[in-house]
């Protein structure tokens, strides 16, 4: 094992290319994470991969290439951008001499210096461990029982099983703790459907702007920083619109390739929030010469969270550096696809906030419903829901409701109840629900 000093760590990065010549855009990121994770880089190695060698995921004339490079920069650590089975790691660190960390163990490590929030550790720590598992097990395996013998009886499976033992009861413990932290995040999700109110999430690859925008729009005040995962712990914002109503705004962690599972196993209740929303918000930085591939991969990982099939507009951002001007783009059917916008300097917000109201409100109904007194379960399920905006005794003695509700509730009732709406108001824009 090697001692892991706090910050600076001088570093050689080993750029993987699959197939071919690593790509420069996959090179500055990487890279850029090498920087947020507080290493200083003192050489840089591009390791094509045709094929795969088992033992060092590269091939010995690299290896050497590597080795070589360490010890002409005294660097204490290598940086791999691909990942590494733990026995590639540890092949790695027994002939380089020097600490070996793969990319998915990279961003756990700038993830574990986000951490802000106890529930943010707490999931951090959560992935680090479930990510170290096979590796300290593994990397314990000189100590097993391999055919008897001198030297390989006894003590050393009584630590192995000991190491097993103590990481599964602390996976144990952090899973018991995320669990009673996301019942209490069910309890608020709860709250907010039954008040009616939507929640619109801000989601992109990292660094895109999402939490400058999530500013613009909720005068929030949390970090914003020219630095890769600089949200990690979501916030929360209720946005009010220009004509009445709200919604809650979620600014969410950014995503990245290869991001991974662990993390994504490990931010399942944080990641909810973005399962659970009406509407979410792709933020796209539109100087990023790659942007078509963030958008793809930013794709994939709503897919992996199961929140692909949500309805969803891209935030083209950063159109003040460009010098475009702030647009809605619509598709085929009329609602809108694309929305460009600067949120350093605001030009262009207005326009989100009516595509967020469009949306939000095609999901809704809206009318004048009338009862009559043998129906007064249904007018106190109507509060319930508060979807009640407007009401007046009728001359029956009854009652003439206008409602303002989620459609999804709005079928239910009429399933159930046979709710039906008798006339619709003519609006000359949409307008959000509001909440109480």
């Amino acid at each position: 094992m090697f001692e892991r000093p706090e910050r600076g760590e001088r570093a050689v990065l080993v750029h993987v290319g699959a197939g071919g010549a690593p790509l420069p855009d996959e090179q500055r990121e990487f890279e850029a994470l090498a920087l947020a994770a507080g290493a200083e880089v003192v050489a840089r190695i591009d390791a094509p991969l045709r094929e795969i060698n088992p033992r060092f995921l590269v091939g010995t004339g690299k290896l050497a290439q590597i080795r070589q490079a360490a010890s002409d920069s005294s660097a204490e650590l290598v940086l791999v951008d691909h990942h590494l089975s733990p026995a590639q790691e540890r092949n790695l660190e027994q002939e380089i001499g020097r600490r070996v960390v793969d990319r998915s163990g990279l961003i756990l490590d700038i993830f574990a210096l986000r951490a802000r929030t106890h529930e943010g550790k707490l999931q951090v720590e959560l992935a680090q461990l479930q990510h170290l598992a096979t590796r300290l097990v593994r990397g314990w395996s000189h100590l097993e029982r391999q055919k008897g013998g001198i030297g390989l009886r006894g003590p050393g499976e009584t630590q192995l099983e000991t190491d097993r033992r103590l990481l599964a009861r602390r996976i144990r413990q952090l899973q018991e703790r995320l669990a009673r932290l996301a019942r209490h995040r069910d309890l608020s999700r709860h709250q907010r459907r039954r008040h009616d109110v939507p929640v619109v999430s801000l989601v992109g690859y990292t660094n895109a702007g999402k939490s400058t925008l999530f500013n613009r729009m909720t005068d929030a005040g949390t970090l914003v920083a020219d630095q890769l995962f600089a949200t990690l712990d979501p916030t929360l914002r209720a946005v009010e619109f220009p004509a009445g109503g709200r919604f809650v705004l979620a600014d969410t962690v950014g995503f990245v390739r290869d991001l991974p599972h662990e993390l994504i196993a490990a931010f399942e209740s944080t990641l909810e929030e973005t399962r659970e929303s009406r509407l979410l918000l792709h933020v796209v930085d539109a100087t990023d010469p790659a942007h078509g591939e963030r958008i793809e991969q930013v794709e994939k990982v709503l897919a992996e969270i199961g929140a692909a099939h949500l309805p969803l507009v891209r935030v083209y951002n950063k159109t003040d550096i460009l010098a475009i001007e702030p647009r809605v783009d619509r598709a085929e059917t009329g609602m809108p696809s694309r929305v460009w916008l600067s949120a350093a300097t605001g030009v262009g917000v207005n326009l989100l906030l009516d595509c967020i109201a469009e949306f939000l409100c095609r999901e809704r109904i809206r009318g004048t419903v009338r009862l009559t007194v043998a129906q007064a379960r249904l007018r106190a399920l109507l509060f319930a829901r508060n979807a009640v905006r407007t009401e007046r005794d009728a001359a029956d003695g009854g009652w003439e409701i206008g409602i303002d509700m989620d459609r999804a509730d709005f079928l239910d009732l009429q399933r159930t109840e046979g709710l039906q709406v008798q006339t619709l108001p003519v609006a000359d824009r949409p307008v959000a629900a509001s909440a109480e």
